[in-house]
C-alpha cells in the first residue's frame, strides 16, 4: 500500500515531543505484589456506591453485579478507593487490548495533548487521522485493505451498526436483515432490532421489526439436536433454502449480518466450516455479509481479526472497542463497490476523536510488533486448558470454549438430567455466586450468554502466562467455594 511522504510518518514523531508524562513505571509491578498478598476481600459499601445508586440511571449495569470504586490501574491490574487490587479479566468488555495506561497510549496522549493538535475535527481529516486511516488498513487481510473505504461513525460500536446496516439497504434498496438467536450488536434501536436477547426489547413493544432471525450454530446446545458436522449442515441447508424458497416468506434480504465470536450471547465460536459455507452463500445470494467484530477484532482471537480464522472476507466490516486504544471509537470498514453514501448520509459530531486515533495508532503498532494476536492464541489455549481440567474435576462446568483470549465457561445444574446431546440445563445462580466469589479473591470476570449462565474471561492481550495460571487458580477457588 502506498503511503504518502507525511502519513508515513510514525504516530510520535507527527506529534512533537512533549514532556515525557511519569508512568508510573513500578506500579504494575506494585499491584501485582500487593494482589499476590492479598486475603479474602469483604465486599461492603463505599460512599460512591451509595452515591452511584442513589443519581444514576436504573439502567446501570456493571456496578450491580462488580460494585467496585476505581481508583488506579495498570497492566492488567485495577485497584479500588479502598487499596484492594484486582486482576481484570473484564478490560472494558475487551477494549483494553494493551490493558489499563500502556506506556505507549499514555505517551502518544500526552504528545498530542501538547502538540496544539485540534481535539475535535469532524471529519475534517490532519495528519493523525491520515495515519490512523493507514494504519487500520495496514491490519486488514492485504485483499480486502486494497479495495476498502472507511466510514468514521460516532464514538460507539452501535452506531457503527447502525451506519453499517443504513449502508447496506441505500446499496440494495431491500429492508430485511438476517441476524441470527444470542447475537449482540449494541443497544440502539436498530441494532436491538438485531439483538437475540429479549430482554432489553420487551419495553419498546412492537417498534422493532425487519429481521429475520435464524439458529446460530452453538454447539454444546446444538439448536437442530444434532451437534458437530451435521448440525453446520443442517444450519447452512436452512438458510440456503430460506433465501432459495420462492415462498419461504422472507423477501431477500439487505445484508445478513454475524459475530465469527459470539460475546455477550455466551462467547460461541462459529465453526470455521460454517463462516466458510455462509460466505459462500452471501455471495450465492448476492447479499451483503456484514461481520461484527466490535469485541473480536484486533487481536483478541488469536488472529488481527476472528474472520481470517475462516480464510473468509467480509463485505461489510464493524470496528470498535480496542480501535481506539481505549478511547471511544469506531469505524465500517467495507468494500468501493459499496461506497454509495450520499456526503452527510451518516455524520456524527464525534466522529473525530482525535485522541481516539492516535491512541488507535499506538496500540495497533504495539499489537503488531509485539505479535500479541499469536500471544493471544498460545496463552489463550493455556487458559482453555487449565479450565477444562477444573471440568474434570467439577461436573457443574458443562462447557469451555472460545478462541483467543476470548473465553466462556458455560455452568450448569449437575444434578439434572443431561440432553441426548449431553448437555445439562444452565444454572444461573450459580455462576452468579461464582463471579462474586472471584471477586472476592481479587479478579473480575463477566456473565453472559443464555441465562446468564457463562463465566466469560477478556484479559487483556499482554497478560503473561503466570497470570494466566493465577486466573485458573483463582476461578478454581471461586467454584469450589460457590459450590458448597
Amino acid at each position: 500500500m502506498n503511503l504518502s511522504a507525511a502519513s508515513s510518518i510514525p504516530v510520535s514523531d507527527q506529534v512533537p515531543a512533549a514532556p515525557r508524562p511519569p508512568l508510573h513505571a513500578g506500579l504494575a509491578a506494585e499491584l501485582g505484589e500487593r494482589h499476590r498478598r492479598r486475603a479474602l476481600y469483604e465486599l461492603g459499601d463505599h460512599p460512591l456506591l451509595e452515591r452511584q445508586r442513589q443519581r444514576e440511571s436504573n439502567a446501570r449495569s456493571y456496578p450491580r453485579r462488580l460494585p467496585l470504586a476505581l481508583a488506579r490501574a495498570q497492566g492488567v491490574y485495577v485497584e479500588d478507593v479502598e487499596g484492594r487490587v484486582f486482576l481484570d479479566c473484564l478490560a472494558g468488555a475487551g477494549t483494553l487490548a494493551l490493558g489499563h495506561n500502556h506506556p505507549a497510549v499514555t505517551d502518544v496522549l500526552m504528545r498530542t495533548l501538547h502538540s496544539g493538535l485540534p481535539l475535535h475535527t469532524l471529519d475534517i481529516t490532519t495528519p493523525v487521522k491520515d495515519r490512523f486511516m493507514q494504519d487500520v488498513l495496514g491490519v486488514l487481510p492485504a485483499p480486502f485493505a486494497r479495495h476498502a473505504r472507511i466510514q468514521f461513525c460516532g464514538p460507539t460500536g452501535a452506531d457503527a451498526v447502525e451506519a453499517a446496516l443504513k449502508l447496506v439497504k441505500t446499496v440494495t434498496g431491500r429492508g430485511t436483515v438476517l441476524a441470527f438467536q444470542g447475537a449482540y450488536h449494541g443497544m440502539t434501536q436498530g441494532a436491538l432490532t438485531l439483538m437475540g436477547n429479549l430482554g432489553p426489547k420487551v419495553a419498546l413493544g412492537g417498534s422493532l421489526h425487519g429481521v429475520q432471525f435464524l439458529p446460530y450454530p452453538y454447539e454444546y446446545r446444538c439448536p437442530f439436536g444434532l451437534g458437530g458436522d451435521a448440525g453446520v449442515a443442517a444450519s447452512l441447508a436452512t438458510i440456503d433454502n430460506l433465501l432459495s424458497d420462492p415462498e419461504g416468506g422472507v423477501p431477500r434480504p439487505a445484508a445478513i449480518i454475524v459475530e465469527a465470536v459470539q460475546g455477550e450471547g455466551g462467547v460461541i465460536p462459529a465453526p470455521v466450516a460454517w463462516l466458510k459455507g455462509l460466505r459462500g452463500l452471501a455471495t450465492r445470494h448476492d447479499i451483503p455479509l456484514i461481520l461484527d467484530e466490535v469485541q473480536t477484532g484486533f487481536g483478541r482471537t488469536g488472529r488481527m481479526f476472528a474472520f481470517e480464522h475462516a480464510g473468509i472476507e467480509p463485505d461489510v466490516l464493524v470496528l470498535s472497542k480496542a480501535l481506539g486504544g481505549g478511547l471511544p471509537l469506531s469505524v465500517v470498514v467495507y468494500h468501493e463497490r459499496f461506497d454509495a453514501w450520499r456526503p452527510g448520509a451518516h455524520a456524527g459530531t464525534f466522529r473525530g476523536n482525535q485522541l481516539a486515533m492516535a491512541a488507535g495508532s499506538a496500540t495497533l503498532s504495539v499489537l503488531r510488533a509485539e505479535r500479541l494476536d499469536a500471544a493471544a492464541a498460545e496463552l489463550g489455549a493455556r487458559l482453555r486448558e487449565r479450565l477444562a481440567a477444573l471440568g474434570e474435576e467439577h461436573a457443574c462446568i458443562g462447557d469451555v470454549r472460545g478462541r483467543g483470549l476470548m473465553i466462556g465457561v458455560e455452568l450448569v445444574d449437575a444434578a439434572a438430567l443431561p440432553d441426548a446431546l449431553g448437555a445439562r440445563p444452565a444454572h444461573r445462580e450459580l455462576a452468579a455466586r461464582v463471579q462474586r466469589e472471584c471477586l472476592r479473591r481479587g479478579m473480575i470476570v463477566e456473565l453472559g450468554g443464555r441465562h446468564g449462565s457463562v463465566v466469560r474471561f477478556l484479559p487483556p492481550l499482554v497478560i503473561t502466562a503466570a497470570q494466566i495460571d493465577e486466573v485458573a487458580r483463582i476461578f478454581g477457588e471461586a467454584l469450589a467455594a460457590a459450590c458448597v
